[in-house]
């Protein structure tokens, strides 16, 4: 409240109060109380009857009838718990002496730290029972017994017959022991024992197109081929073709080299161990290829591919049975192409003229006439032939395969007709390589032949056949025979220092 000093002239004086004392307080003003909202009355203010803000007066108690009593305490919970015997104290507490200034927690004369909340805390000596000074040196002093050594070991007192006894069994089974130890040792090598090593699941991935596929799907088409003479014999590889039984081999594997005669016996074993006698189609000594025919049920074969696809560095795998190592499989890529290869011609017969596929793929003796195959399992080339360095019979990493083209072409023949005719030139030719000419020269023309019904003389030295360079004798053969009889193809030689281009219609062998 506000106070306020006023005199007869001041404000207060002329509003109608009138003079007052200066030391006189002024009253307080009347309070302008808003009107209360009913809402808000019904919620915060006091329930109804209720005039002060006290609680009213209680009414008169109300009778609840008889209490229920707890039942009587346990005899023995009353013996841990309750008061002494005689003592009828309403409380628990004590009161505290009423002269002689007694302590409150013991009517002993000594009063106990233990017990009275005051006293000091105070490091003292255990709280054992005292004993005098002498009997307490005396217990100090004197030693305990000592445990004994069977009590130790048994926890008891054991008798000496016991003992020895006991010891002498153990002498016995030690005896038996090192017994039994010399025994195996002197029977047995100190270096082995029974042993049970650990094995790891094979995790090797071997997915489609992998090596592993393929050898799995073309291993089955490959055979081991022997033949056997009254004197001597040989064996080499082959590969199934057809469903019918054909297989695909080499001139020199099912001839020996043209030692063979009709009583040679040839035999076929499959991958399985099974074996077929078989019979001999035809043979082509001019492209070292051969087909022979066996009697088998639902035989796996392989199909041709095309080896025009081919290019360098193309990876292919060998099949076959090298150095009579029957089911082989080496893995390698194609070294070079159109690589002309000759061989044989040694007993007045036409040498072996075949234009090879190169590969690194290791070949053997013995793998004459398996297969070739790229990466997806095709056939692309029949292999013939090695080039080993002097006195080194065996690989070397060139091996030569004739064209799956060339093959399938002249099987097909051999199964249709027992034989082959090739495209022929009419000309012996040498291989030249000079300055002003590189290729085939002519030695002589045959009489009636395609190279004198052309015009081509002796000393023309012929370096291009179609659309294939010839750069020696080998090539020109390899050239020619990429045309059936009868085909016109143009021919570029050299004559006199002149470049002629000649017609030639080739005629058959």
């Amino acid at each position: 409240m506000n106070q306020q000093n006023t005199d007869p002239g001041s404000d207060a004086a002329r509003n109608g109060f009138g003079p007052v004392d200066r030391e006189q307080r002024i009253g307080p003003r009347p309070l302008d109380r808003p009107a209360v909202d009913p809402s808000t009355a019904a919620v915060f203010g006091r329930p109804a009857g209720v005039e002060g803000a006290f609680s009213p007066t209680a009414a008169a108690p109300v009778s609840i009838g008889e209490l229920k009593t707890a039942p009587p305490t346990p005899e023995s919970l009353a013996g841990a718990f309750g008061r002494p015997p005689g003592q009828r104290d309403v409380v628990l507490q004590r009161p505290p002496a009423v002269a002689g200034g007694g302590s409150l927690w013991s009517d002993d004369t000594t009063p106990d730290p233990w017990r009275d909340p005051a006293a000091g805390a105070v490091i003292g000596p255990p709280a054992v029972e005292r004993t005098p000074e002498g009997d307490a040196k005396s217990a100090k002093s004197a030693p305990g017994s000592l445990l004994s050594l069977p009590e130790v070991l048994f926890g008891r007192r054991v008798k000496p017959l016991a003992l020895g006894v006991l010891g002498l069994v153990a002498l016995l089974v030690g005896a038996a022991g090192g017994l039994v130890g010399w025994f195996v040792a002197r029977s047995s090598d100190g270096l082995t024992s029974d042993v049970t090593l650990a094995q790891a699941q094979a995790a090797k991935e071997r997915p489609a197109g992998s090596v592993s596929d393929i050898a799995a799907r073309v291993r089955p088409a490959v055979v081991s081929i022997e033949v056997k003479l009254e004197q001597g014999g040989g064996t080499g590889s082959g590969v199934l073709i057809d469903g019918a039984g054909y297989i695909v081999t080499n001139w020199h594997v099912v001839t020996l080299e043209g030692r063979a005669d009709a009583s040679a016996k040839i035999t076929t074993v499959f991958t399985d161990g099974t074996r077929a006698e078989a019979k001999l189609v035809g043979t082509d000594p001019k492209t070292d290829l051969a087909v022979i025919k066996v009697q088998v049920t639902n035989p796996t074969v392989l199909q041709f591919g095309n080896s025009d696809d081919l290019q360098v560095g193309d990876s292919v795998i060998a099949v076959g049975s090298p150095l009579g190592l029957t089911d082989t499989v080496t893995e390698g890529i194609v070294s070079a192409l159109h690589r002309p290869v000759v061989a044989g011609g040694d007993n007045g017969e036409a040498p072996i003229t075949y234009d090879a596929i190169q590969t690194d793929a290791a070949v053997n003796q013995g793998n004459s006439g398996g297969p070739l195959v790229d990466s997806t399992g095709a056939l692309v080339g029949i292999n013939s032939a090695i080039r080993s360095s002097a006195g080194n019979t065996g690989s070397v990493g060139l091996g030569f395969a004739i064209p799956a083209n060339d093959a399938k072409r002249i099987a097909e023949d051999l199964i249709r007709d027992g034989q082959v005719k090739h495209a022929e030139l009419g000309a012996n030719v040498r291989s030249v390589s000079a300055e002003t000419a590189e290729g085939a020269q002519v030695v002589n023309v045959t009489d009636g032949g395609a190279a004198a019904a052309a015009g081509i003389i002796e000393g023309d030295v012929i370096r291009k056949v179609g659309n294939r360079q010839v750069r020696n004798a080998a090539e020109l053969t390899v050239a020619v025979r990429q045309h059936q009889p009868g085909d016109v193809v143009p021919v570029v030689l050299a004559r006199q220092g002149q470049e002629l281009t000649v017609q030639v219609t080739l005629r058959s062998d």
